[in-house]
């Protein structure tokens, strides 16, 4: 059996930006991730996946190519928002926060590889 886990200490030491932590899977399909943001992501979207956003500190915002232009979602801490698949979208700010995407999703989607692809640590690894 796995061992608890603190969010706060994997998070302490995670030194890079939108480069994310893995801190569990369900069921082998989904993976919770944490990471620190500061200032833009790029533009991206996950065809297959929905992205679930949790703000655990900070203010987050989630810009998103609408059918009438670029719609801005800002997230405070406590928040969650979900982008639906296909939807191109990038998260702004400087926050704490969770994600919960599909097991082996890139964090630059169909962006391609980028200065923001970043492999995904497992905090499990070293708790």
């Amino acid at each position: 059996m796995q061992s608890t886990l603190s969010i706060p200490v994997v998070l302490s030491k995670i030194t890079e930006t939108y480069s994310p932590s893995l801190v569990a899977t369900i069921n082998e399909e989904c993976d919770i991730k944490v990471a620190r943001t500061k200032g833009g992501f790029i533009w991206h979207s996950h065809p297959d996946t929905d992205e679930f956003f949790y703000v655990l500190s900070g203010l987050l915002t989630i810009e998103i190519e609408g059918k009438e232009g670029r719609e801005d979602v800002v997230l405070h801490q406590g928040d969650t928002f979900t982008v639906p698949k296909g939807v191109r979208h990038r998260p702004v700010g400087d926050a704490e926060i969770m994600m919960i995407e599909r097991v082996d999703v890139v964090n630059t989607g169909d962006s391609g590889i980028s200065e923001f692809t970043r492999e995904v640590k497992d905090a499990r690894a070293v708790a």
